[in-house]
């Protein structure tokens, strides 16, 4: 049985692809980290005997505009995808290379406001509040630029693997990934600067 038909197979067993039964429990692993971050957030400020309010110390307006630039990106993402199925080579690139403009500035805009916080002598190291801060914020930024890459990958495969018959279940896969991204901001965000 040759490799094609071993996955049209897999995909008669079970409904769904290996590759796609495979990103879901990824995903489902990334759910649990960022479920224990925020475990371990709702803890810390519980127990604590003071706690900062997050638009008395945080950037709310920036952090409001890179809300809006990744609901923004999620879009741009559908739209790509979608450009994707309906096989538009110059419709997809200009969207998935929107997604990854857009991705690109969310980072512009959290690196404006880390440099701030670390102009004012405030780290990690400063207090609890900020060790959640900067590494709930931080590694979210890492998966921000992992997406990025990995969109950046197929924009610029995309010319030569367009037409492989794979190539719309990768952009999807891409786009669940984004979209989770997005999701997380979602609840980092009031979670963080709004509470």
């Amino acid at each position: 049985m040759n490799h094609a038909a071993t996955m049209q197979a897999d995909y008669e067993e079970t409904g769904i692809t290996n590759a796609k039964l495979g990103l879901w429990l990824f995903l489902a692993s990334e759910i649990m980290l960022f479920a224990t971050l925020f475990t371990t957030y709702i803890v810390l400020r519980l127990g604590a005997g003071s706690w900062p309010r997050g638009w008395e110390v945080l950037n709310v307006p920036l952090a409001t505009a890179n809300t809006f630039v990744l609901i923004s990106s999620s879009v741009t993402m559908v739209l790509a995808y979608a450009k994707s199925v309906e096989k538009d080579l110059p419709g997809f690139k200009l969207w998935m290379g929107l997604t990854i403009l857009l991705g690109l500035v969310f980072l512009v805009i959290k690196g404006f406001e880390y440099g701030a916080k670390f102009n004012h002598g405030l780290f990690p190291s400063t207090s609890i509040f900020y060790a959640v801060y900067f590494t709930m914020t931080g590694l979210h930024g890492l998966h921000v630029i992992i997406g990025i890459l990995v969109n950046a990958y197929f924009w610029l495969a995309s010319s030569s693997q367009f037409d492989h018959p794979l190539f719309t279940g990768r952009i999807e896969g891409s786009g669940l990934y984004w979209h989770f991204v997005d999701l997380v901001w979602i609840f980092l965000f009031p979670g963080l600067y709004l509470l």
